[in-house]
């Protein structure tokens, strides 16, 4: 099972192949917003990593972080990633302080739009 590190949370052992934003939200218990319902339509679940950055991204990850000028290296959209490998990320978009009534919609558990694949 891969690990998954949440800086300042802890540390949490995820299903594989489960998405990084449900991993957040069930297994690591933060308020990770993801206003959309994990769709990559918005930038809500961005995370940093700082380990275990996976070097596939889906189109719709690429395409929606260049329409809203997201270029930080190692931003990434939780929506869009499975959890294949251990990593380690920071969080930077929570429900805590962002005056949104809840974090967002229910996500599926497949990530969702169909991901075609492309390398970063």
């Amino acid at each position: 099972m891969p690990r998954l590190t949440v800086q300042g949370v802890g540390e949490f052992e995820v299903a594989e192949g489960k998405r990084l934003v449900k991993a957040l939200v069930e297994d690591a218990a933060t308020d990770q917003l993801h206003a959309c319902g994990g769709a990559a339509r918005c930038t809500t679940c961005r995370v940093k990593f700082h380990a275990g950055e996976p070097a596939r991204i889906t189109a719709a990850e690429r395409d929606v972080l260049a329409a809203r000028g997201v270029t930080e290296a190692g931003v990434r959209l939780s929506c869009q990633i499975a959890c294949d490998e251990d990593m380690t990320v920071e969080l930077i978009s929570r429900l805590e302080g962002s005056g949104r009534k809840d974090q967002g919609g229910a996500v599926d558990d497949q990530i969702v739009p169909e991901p075609v694949w492309c390398d970063r």
